[in-house]
């Protein structure tokens, strides 16, 4: 099996986003670089509780199945979209968590409010454009979404959360799905109050390079 490492690693974080409760059925898909010209993502409509190393798809960024006997995610394209634009990406989560969820169905940002979501992702998560799930179309909207930020909502869709790696990638969809909750619960208390653009630049550039045992 190539690439088995990765792979192990891309189907425990499956498994681990399941049991949070953050991907209902086989919504939702993970990938990671398997070096520079593959990654390893989840196949289609297979459930993560049970998910195996041997279920994930290595695909080149042609799209092309590399190894693998599932069909990949139908998000394939997305994916192999981000890595080419973002050399420093080299893991993706999309999830469809609720509150995450809440905000793209209507379309709004979620925005720069709290202090760990503006360190770990750079500011307000963006709205992409909406367009259907799979086509090249929603790939470029991610990617104008995303900017230099490391997450951004998909129109009616969901969450895409990306990092250098994995678990990086999850705390990040862990802290975005978080500041959503908090706004809407804000809501009810006259609202919330966005974080001025000086302490963003700050704050983020603290978790950068100063933030933990660096």
């Amino acid at each position: 099996m190539l690439f088995k490492k990765i792979r192990n690693e891309v189907a425990a974080m499956g498994r681990e986003i399941a049991d949070s409760g953050f991907n209902l059925g086989t919504w939702g898909n993970i990938s990671a670089r398997a070096d520079a010209d593959h990654i390893a993502i989840t196949p289609s409509g297979v459930a993560y509780q049970a998910i195996k190393a041997e279920d994930i798809i290595i695909a080149n960024l042609d799209g092309q199945t590399i190894d693998g006997d599932k069909k990949p995610s139908i998000e394939l394209q997305l994916h192999i979209t981000v890595y080419k634009a973002k050399k420093r990406v080299k893991a993706i989560v999309h999830t469809h968590s609720v509150h995450c969820t809440a905000f793209a169905i209507a379309r709004k940002p979620i925005p720069a409010v709290c202090e760990d979501m503006v360190q770990i992702v750079g500011g307000r998560v963006e709205v992409a454009s909406y367009f259907l799930p799979g086509s090249q179309e929603l790939a470029q909207a991610a990617i104008a979404a995303l900017q230099d930020n490391s997450a951004c909502l998909l129109a009616n869709h969901g969450l895409l959360a990306v990092a250098d790696n994995l678990p990086e990638a999850y705390k990040v969809a862990q802290i975005v799905e978080k500041s959503a909750q908090a706004v809407i619960l804000a809501s009810s208390l006259g609202g919330a109050v966005e974080l001025s653009q000086d302490d963003i630049d700050f704050m983020r550039d603290f978790y950068l390079n100063k933030y933990g045992q660096k």
